[in-house]
């Protein structure tokens, strides 16, 4: 579904990701682990159109998305929940999740109700809020406002970056569990997180980003197995539940 070669790219004249070349196939969840300012954030926002690619291929099913502008890729169906949330803080609920089904052409606006409803079925607490401002929900339910958002799109790809932020544990763990039935239902997940231990929990598949490069790949249990990344990346950090 995605794949990327010899992706360079970073902002004006400062090179943050140097020759990445990664692949996420249809039905996965692929994550991405790395320390701060390991270039994960860079990464999505290059896929997304939001970062500058300076060289290298971004395909998505066989489009290069490097030559198109940031606002036609969601409806080509890749989507970014992106770090932090960013809900639209004056609109209520239901008027952000309604904006995320924008990308749709317009002879698919008949979904938007199923759509819709298939969020409230995902995130109940969206369904009790719909009519509250987005602004005054917890972070937690920011979180799930965001990634409902994003799937009214009908997204083939979703890319998350930090869901977990500043979320308590029990909030954590009821997040993930959201992006592992995203999986069952059919969906292909992107997931930059730095909860490492959680995020390769539910992956099938990850990638350690060290300086802008890929250093290490493969199925999420060899990493989780692999000392250098417990080391890194797993020592201070533990799944709940």
């Amino acid at each position: 579904m995605l794949k990327i070669r010899n992706l360079e790219a970073g902002y004006g004249k400062l090179r943050v990701l140097r020759k990445v070349s990664m692949h996420v196939s249809a039905g996965e969840i692929v994550a991405i682990i790395g320390a701060n300012g390991s270039g994960k954030t860079t990464l999505l926002g290059a896929i997304a159109g939001l970062v500058e690619a300076t060289s290298g291929e971004i395909r998505f099913q066989g489009e290069d998305l490097t030559l198109l502008a940031a606002s036609r890729i969601p409806a080509r169906g890749c989507v970014l929940v992106p770090e932090g949330r960013q809900v639209f803080a004056a609109m209520t609920v239901e008027e952000n999740l309604l904006l995320g089904g924008h990308p749709l052409a317009r002879e698919r606006r008949g979904e938007l109700d199923g759509l819709l409803a298939h969020q409230y079925e995902l995130f109940p607490i969206l369904r009790e809020r719909r009519r509250q401002l987005a602004g005054t929900l917890s972070g937690g339910e920011q979180q799930m406002l965001a990634m409902g958002r994003a799937l009214m799109s009908r997204p083939s790809l979703v890319m998350m970056d930090e869901p977990s932020t500043g979320l308590a544990p029990l909030i954590v763990r009821d997040i993930f569990a959201i992006i592992a039935r995203l999986r069952q239902e059919g969906n292909t997940v992107l997931l930059v997180e730095q909860n490492a231990k959680a995020a390769l929990a539910i992956a099938d598949r990850g990638y350690v980003l060290e300086t802008g490069k890929v250093i290490i790949q493969g199925p999420a249990e060899d990493l989780l197995a692999n000392r250098d990344v417990q080391r890194a990346y797993l020592g201070r950090e533990r799944l709940e539940g």
